[in-house]
């Protein structure tokens, strides 16, 4: 095959991506999900193969493993509110009737049955709206176990595949951009399992001092928010605050405040993720930080993982540019 046959076919291939991009723009989240979890997996179904599972049931297993994984996280979830149910009727019930704020001299006075009746309506909403979502969810999720079990058993094919279209001088590039894909899909979800335990570890203690009965529910609930980035363990924080003042209790708001933000909120994104980052994905702190963040802010949830997943490639790129240029001066 010629050359320029190739770089024909290379660009009918980017036209289609991009136009498959533009048809299946819903399900663009989910597919890139499910093309990170099987690069992660891709360990676990080669252990199943070496010891005798067959190709296929071993793609079927590692998809399981990744399936009942996350099923099992919002089933947990969901269980802890289930089983402190009777706890957050009871917190419903004690709000007071009117909550008086003094602020410059002048005292405001909210009518909690307003708050309340507004709050119904939200969440009535919500419920709605999860109701509607709830056919979309289920196929969403078929479709990342199916893409997952199809990526697994079409390894192969699928490398091939990618790798066809580049010129042989530059599969070394290429195999460096997969190296450093792997190790840092596998870096941001080790961060973010390992950001969920501190978060949880630290608001333990810091619940028990603000002599909160419940404190290890809320660290548990404070643990499994840090795998909601946009909402993070800060909204836990926020509405114990608004509690504590609809409480009279000014001091305690600002404590659980000024505390649970610092401490719960803010250090184990800015410390601990970013001191792990180094460790796992050899990438510097602050540029883990800027992919984390304005991924968080330009595609939503998924750029916890499309963020720092970016800049590690640049980072890459710019490593064998490097090479390249120093190289050729020697």
């Amino acid at each position: 095959m010629s050359t320029s046959r190739q770089w024909v076919l290379a660009g009918v291939l980017a036209v289609a991506g991009l136009l498959a991009a533009a048809v299946l723009f819903d399900v663009l989240g989910t597919v890139f999900f499910a093309i990170t979890v099987a690069y992660v997996l891709v360990p676990l179904h080669e252990r199943f193969v070496h010891r005798g599972v067959p190709p296929w049931w071993a793609s079927a297993a590692a998809t399981a493993v990744a399936f009942v994984s996350v099923l099992l996280f919002f089933a947990s979830f969901g269980f802890l509110l289930y089983r402190r149910r009777t706890e957050m009727v009871g917190f419903l019930l004690d709000l007071p009737e009117s909550v008086a704020v003094e602020l410059l001299g002048t005292v405001y006075t909210i009518d909690a049955g307003v708050v309340t009746e507004v709050t119904r309506e939200y969440l009535g909403v919500v419920a709605l709206a999860l109701a509607r979502l709830a056919p979309v969810l289920a196929l969403k999720a078929t479709l990342f176990a199916l893409l997952v079990f199809a990526l697994l058993v079409n390894r192969g094919q699928a490398r091939r595949a990618l790798l066809a279209p580049i010129p042989h001088a530059y599969r070394d590039v290429a195999a460096a951009f997969h190296e450093r894909t792997r190790d840092t899909l596998y870096a941001i979800y080790v961060l973010q399992a390992a950001t969920a335990a501190a978060t949880f570890l630290v608001a333990l203690p810091v619940f028990f001092l603000l002599d909160y009965q419940f404190y290890l529910t809320l660290a548990l609930v404070a643990g499994f928010l840090q795998f909601l980035p946009i909402v993070g363990p800060s909204f836990l924080v926020a509405l114990l605050a608004a509690y504590r003042v609809t409480a009279d209790d000014l001091v305690g708001a600002l404590l659980v405040f000024v505390l649970g933000g610092l401490l719960i909120g803010w250090l184990p994104d800015a410390v601990i993720r970013t001191r792990l980052a180094r460790e796992t994905a050899d990438l510097p702190g602050s540029l883990y930080f800027v992919g984390f963040t304005g991924g968080l802010l330009s595609v939503g949830p998924i750029g916890f993982i499309a963020g720092p997943l970016v800049v590690a490639l640049l980072a890459e790129a710019s490593e064998l540019l490097a090479a390249e240029v120093n190289g050729k001066a020697e």
